[in-house]
């Protein structure tokens, strides 16, 4: 899917690239970190680009998630997307729902699937946290995220290809 998307923005910049790589839901920071890297830059520009890309999409999402998915479930197709979507993150998300704020943090800050700044916004929906903390607390996850992605890149556990295969 990656290599696809990759095909897609050849003609658009790089750090662009990172970026977008970066905002999407199913690669965040464990694509767009190795991508960076992949395509030369240093760790600091590739972990900025990342964050950056990352966090953008962070005030729209909480804004607009609950709205949006109360009037799509409306809709059959959309009613079984969410049911699903918020059964995988319930599931994964008991910290969350114990330790509201600091458990988000911690919820995101792990790169793993169905964690980050994306699944932190639909659990932070689902357990109602005020917008201030769950901002506050998925950017801090979503830096967290980058450290430790960053991390075991420059150790050479994490790469592009891994990503990619």
């Amino acid at each position: 899917m990656i290599a696809i998307l990759l095909n897609t923005l050849k003609d658009i910049p790089k750090e662009f690239v990172i970026m977008i790589v970066g905002a999407l839901p199913i690669s965040e920071l464990r694509g767009a970190i190795p991508l960076g890297l992949y395509y030369g830059f240093p760790l600091v520009k590739a972990f900025f680009l990342a964050v950056l890309g990352n966090s953008l999409i962070v005030i729209p999402a909480l804004f607009l998630f609950e709205p949006i998915s109360r009037r799509l479930r409306k809709f059959k197709l959309w009613s079984r997307f969410f049911d699903w979507l918020f059964e995988r993150t319930k599931k994964n998300s008991d910290a969350v729902q114990k330790y509201e704020a600091l458990g988000l943090i911690l919820f995101v800050a792990i790169p793993l699937p169905m964690t980050g700044a994306w699944s932190g916004i639909v659990a932070a929906s689902m357990f109602k946290i005020k917008f201030r903390y769950a901002l506050a607390a998925i950017l801090t996850g979503i830096l967290i995220a980058g450290i430790i992605v960053s991390t075991l890149c420059s150790l050479g556990i994490f790469s592009y290809k891994a990503v990619l295969h």
